[in-house]
């Protein structure tokens, strides 16, 4: 995944594995004394089954619209951080990252404040539908469970 300079955020829908050190580059600058990064990764259990990967989908259009407006309203509302976000789609086994947020912030409160409330709204509004694999068969779950 190549990525190229940031201004102050930005966001995407990516098919491809997601570089987290690329995505923390992004919003990397000289003022920043806070760099935070979320990273979430495929696990392989869940309620007491094993996992064996999951397949994201999104109507990309939508997706791509929907997590820049949660980073334009993290910005608003956190205007000293600059902040990333990008969501995979696609199967992705256990072990790989499907979402990476980073949030750069010239002090650590600001920074972690915008990134929590970067992966709540992500959970809560991002349009993209998760199908869980298990070793008994697999389910479609909301994105945020």
């Amino acid at each position: 995944m190549s990525i190229p300079p940031l201004d102050m955020e930005w966001a995407a829908i990516v098919a491809t594995p997601i570089d987290v050190a690329a995505v923390q580059a992004r919003v990397a600058h000289a003022g920043a004394g806070a760099a935070l990064v979320f990273a979430g990764v495929v696990r392989d259990h869940k309620q007491g089954r094993r996992v064996l990967g999951i397949h994201y989908e999104a109507y990309e259009p939508m997706a791509g619209r929907v997590l820049q407006r949660i980073a334009s309203e993290v910005r608003a509302q956190w205007p000293e951080c600059r902040v990333a976000l990008v969501h995979r789609i696609g199967r992705l086994e256990v072990g790989e990252v499907s979402i990476a947020i980073a949030v750069s912030s010239p002090h650590r409160d600001a920074g972690f404040a915008a990134l929590r409330a970067a992966i709540e709204a992500v959970k809560r509004d991002l349009p993209v539908w998760k199908r869980e694999f298990f070793e008994d068969g697999a389910v479609w779950v909301q994105e945020g469970s």
